[in-house]
């Protein structure tokens, strides 16, 4: 226990996840630009993550349950413009309706309701993922020309890229898909690929959907599963929040974070939390299962114990598959983004350790028997989360470099945008007292030959207490991303406080 008002980690305030935005900008705000935006940055970054945790007098106990509240920059000729609104899912206004919590999310039990009666919760049972929140709030993707939200249930909801307006809601696959990752593959051609869990056979799968890309007509009409695996024990499929796409495989990782379908029924039936269906396995290994995307065998094999939500990139060189992602000794990260952790984080000596994440790399050689026990290194010792690279050329190949936000609590730099060097392990910051950056998103310089050549982009908010005027700061920020070196940044003050984000998607201004 920390001596009485002494903060263990005095260089890192995570304050800026419990924030609620009171009133929605829906007229373009505009940002006061210091440096230079590069001429060839024009476009839309997209944004998601919880906006909201209040309802009425409740609050959200989990920083996966917030409403889902979009933010949009909007960079034209050197100029930056900000809005943000609400998803309107079925969640959100029946909540907004009520005043209360209606929808049982990750971390939060939702208030009974009344009217539903024993039978209906039983009815509710037998219709897996019936009665679940559609809180689209993790990322944004685009299928075809057209945006949507995505959580890791199976309705997404559909986005009007320049006003942010919900324009409908769907469920691809709704009556074989129970859930799916919130980061789906979108692939050079346009195809999208995303993993998720179906009904099949009386029992549960590992599915790979494929969502064909058309300029003409509705993706979804021909989204089709494309591979099936059965989880490694039946009743327990593990959690998974992405996965990885090479040239010639798919690949997932069976970690020993499990979903027990038994407490998945029983609290259906009871409405708890989903995080109570979660189960960590100390004693169990992780798998890795290699899916041939061209004659769909399966291959898996084995390393550490270790937890993940984010790959950064998998490839195929010389005979080898490689796994890059950012993993966890055990899954206690969970516990650590509950509301109640975080208020209490600077007394609890714990907690920057349920946080340390660090890159790792598995190597497997493609021609190892299955069941082999394969390597798995460090790529650099710093703390690292919401990886992203130079997606549009180097996903599913040979890459190295790649951008996150640290998670160190306990460092001078709590909170800085990181380069990995992958062939290296250079590493190289920015930071600024302060300021809480977001995901950093990789832009390249049009004809770069080089794979860092471009910027990167990260919306930012203010450290500090949710209720103070800082709190209304957010910025854009422009990094040089071979130096890391600021080039620009455009402030904005917004009505209420601003939520930090969670990921987002960049889309390029159409060129006349």
């Amino acid at each position: 226990m920390a001596e009485a008002g002494k903060k263990l980690y005095p260089n890192c305030d995570l304050n800026v996840w419990l924030r609620t935005c009171e009133e929605e900008v829906i007229d373009p705000l505009e940002g006061t630009v210091t440096g230079k935006v590069p001429s060839w940055v024009q476009g839309t970054l997209l944004r998601n993550g919880p906006g909201s945790l209040k309802v009425g007098s409740s609050r959200f106990q989990h920083v996966f349950d917030g409403s889902a509240l979009m933010h949009r920059f909007h960079i034209k000729d050197g100029r930056v413009t900000y809005q943000c609104r609400f998803v309107r899912t079925n969640t959100w206004q029946k909540n907004h309706r009520a005043q209360r919590i209606l929808f049982t999310e990750f971390g939060t039990k939702s208030v009974p309701d009344p009217c539903h009666t024993i039978f209906d919760r039983l009815a509710s049972v037998f219709k897996i993922g019936g009665h679940l929140t559609d809180n689209t709030m993790v990322s944004v993707y685009p299928f075809g020309d057209e945006i949507y939200t995505l959580t890791e249930v199976s309705t997404i909801h559909r986005i009007d890229p320049v006003t942010l307006e919900t324009l409908e809601k769907r469920n691809p696959l709704d009556s074989v898909v129970v859930t799916h990752t919130a980061h789906p593959h979108v692939m050079r051609n346009g195809d999208v690929y995303n993993l998720g869990i179906a009904k099949s056979k009386g029992t549960l799968q590992h599915v790979i959907v494929k969502f064909p890309f058309t300029e003409k007509g509705d993706m979804f009409d021909k989204a089709h599963i494309v591979s099936t695996v059965a989880p490694r024990r039946t009743m327990y499929p593990s959690y998974m929040h992405s996965f990885g796409v090479t040239e010639n495989h798919f690949v997932l990782i069976e970690q020993p974070l499990s979903l027990s379908l038994y407490s998945f029924i029983q609290n259906q039936l009871y409405k708890e939390a989903f995080s109570t269906c979660l189960k960590w396995y100390p004693d169990k290994e992780t798998c890795i299962v290699v899916i041939n995307r061209n004659n769909g065998v399966v291959k898996r094999y084995r390393t550490e114990t270790l937890m993940f939500f984010h790959i950064i990139n998998s490839y195929e060189e010389d005979g080898k598959l490689f796994v890059d992602l950012c993993t966890y000794k055990d899954a206690r990260v969970i516990e650590a983004m509950y509301v109640k952790a975080i208020e209490g984080m600077q007394t609890n000596k714990d907690f920057a350790s349920w946080n340390r994440s660090r890159p790792r790399r598995i190597e497997i050689p493609l021609d190892a028997p299955e069941m082999s026990k394969v390597e798995c290194r460090l790529l650099a010792d710093i703390g690292c989360e919401i990886p992203q690279i130079h997606y549009d050329k180097f996903n599913g190949l040979p890459y190295r470099y790649f951008y996150g936000c640290g998670v160190d609590v306990d460092i001078e730099h709590a909170c800085p945008i990181i380069k990995i060097d992958t062939k290296t392990g250079e590493t190289k910051l920015w930071y600024e007292a302060g300021w809480s950056p977001g995901e950093p998103v990789f832009i390249a310089r049009p004809d770069a030959q080089e794979e860092d050549d471009g910027v990167l982009l990260s919306g930012m908010v203010r450290e500090c207490a949710p209720d103070s005027a800082e709190a209304h700061e957010l910025a854009l920020l422009v990094l040089d991303a071979r130096s890391l070196r600021e080039l620009a940044r455009a402030s904005f003050r917004t009505p209420t406080p601003s939520p930090k984000s969670l990921h987002g998607w960049f889309l390029p201004e159409k060129r006349s």
